[in-house]
């Protein structure tokens, strides 16, 4: 078996051969050394496949992403590699996905529909409104709703999509996976504001969507290992995650409409 600092020291020696040489087969044997965080990453995101896709498809889109993060990856400026491919493998699949414009627009409006509604209600009731409360300000029945969420939760994939104003579901946000190899002040201080608003409508979650975020986000458990802790289906895992960032958005949403005042 190999020691930690044994292969450290092997890495170092395959980087520095490939900044010097740009051998082909030493790019093949990064690529092939740390092609597990592809599966990492896609375990790692929240969403449901549309049906013209597959489990290969995006194994691909993020394969891209990688061996993008091989050829540019600098290994003199300190970061480490794992680190760098990661959010290059993460937005080459949330790109990809994105590019595909899959969702009708009908299921768009909903999703803005919502977040409206969940908005006006809040500022109404004064308190986080329940899906049936949602469901009827929106003329719908609360199945419905409940499904409308799930169809339209590749919208938020993530926290990282939270930023993006209505309209802007495929825009990203101030959370959205910023280029490694430069420096945007301006977006670190809106990601800064952005997690602070985020900590505030979080604790406005119930306990349940909050456990889930925790655990999904903190602990970094997958859909199905959350699912597996809390017994009860990942289906439903998925659906109360979505609306999580559902409710999330509006509470942001709110929350930087109060600042602007």
């Amino acid at each position: 078996m190999v020691e930690p600092a044994e292969q450290q020291r092997r890495n170092l020696a395959l980087w520095e051969r490939y900044m010097e040489e740009r051998d082909p087969a030493v790019r093949e044997q990064l690529i092939l050394q740390y092609a597990p965080l592809v599966k990492y990453v896609m375990g790692r995101l929240a969403i449901s496949l549309p049906s013209i896709l597959d489990y290969e498809d995006i194994l691909s889109f993020g394969t891209i992403g990688l061996i993008e993060a091989v050829e540019r990856f600098d290994h003199t400026k300190g970061v480490k590699f794992e680190t760098y491919a990661i959010a290059r493998i993460r937005g080459a699949i949330i790109d990809a996905l994105r590019s595909l414009d899959r969702l009708p627009r009908s299921v768009r409006q909903k999703a803005r529909d919502a977040n409206e509604a969940i908005l006006r209600l809040t500022n109404e009731l004064g308190r986080d409104p329940t899906d049936e409360e949602v469901a009827a300000a929106m003329g719908i029945h609360p199945d419905a709703y409940r499904q409308a969420q799930v169809e339209s939760s590749w919208i938020t994939v993530s926290l990282d999509t939270l930023g993006a104003s209505d309209g802007e579901e495929d825009s990203g946000g101030a959370m959205a996976v910023a280029d490694p190899d430069g420096e945007d002040f301006s977006a670190d201080l809106e990601r800064q504001e952005l997690i602070g608003d985020l900590a505030f409508a979080i604790r406005d979650l119930p306990d349940r969507e909050q456990l889930i975020l925790s655990l999904y986000y903190k602990e970094e458990l997958t859909m199905r290992e959350v699912s597996e802790v809390l017994g009860i289906s990942e289906s439903r895992v998925c659906q109360l995650h979505a609306r999580a960032l559902t409710r999330l958005r509006a509470g942001v949403t709110s929350r930087q409409q109060g600042q602007a005042a």
